[in-house]
């Protein structure tokens, strides 16, 4: 049976849940869903997508890090936009970061995440 390390790297936030932020089992890491909170704080930033996108990546890239790993090493992306309307915005900032072996890549919009952040309405 494989074993399942967690692991908890002190440059990128702490997971806000009963969930772990980075799993590794075998020869591949796996990690949880990255929003755009600064570590030095533990607040989110603000402002457009753009700073919120590269703020996530900035993040990732704390993950890979630890792991000596780099973006090239992605082999799978998944991406929730609160709105699709934002994807150029995401996507510009997310090509500086991903400049090759591009990994494979889901985008979906989440509206009721919107709705959260929102109270509700």
């Amino acid at each position: 049976m494989a074993t399942k390390t967690i692991i908890k790297p002190t440059k990128s936030p702490a997971a806000v849940g009963p969930y772990n932020t980075r799993c590794v089992s075998a020869t591949c890491c796996f990690c949880a869903g990255q929003i755009p909170i600064d570590p030095a704080t533990g607040n989110l930033v603000t402002g457009d997508i753009k700073a919120q996108t590269e703020r996530v990546l900035q993040n990732v890239k704390a993950i890979l890090d630890d792991q000596k790993l780099a973006f090239a090493n992605v082999v799978k992306s998944t991406v929730f936009l609160t709105n699709l309307g934002d994807f150029a915005g995401m996507n510009e900032v997310y090509a500086k970061h991903f400049t090759e072996n591009f990994p494979a890549r889901s985008t979906v919009q989440v509206a009721a995440a919107a709705q959260r952040r929102d109270g509700g309405n």
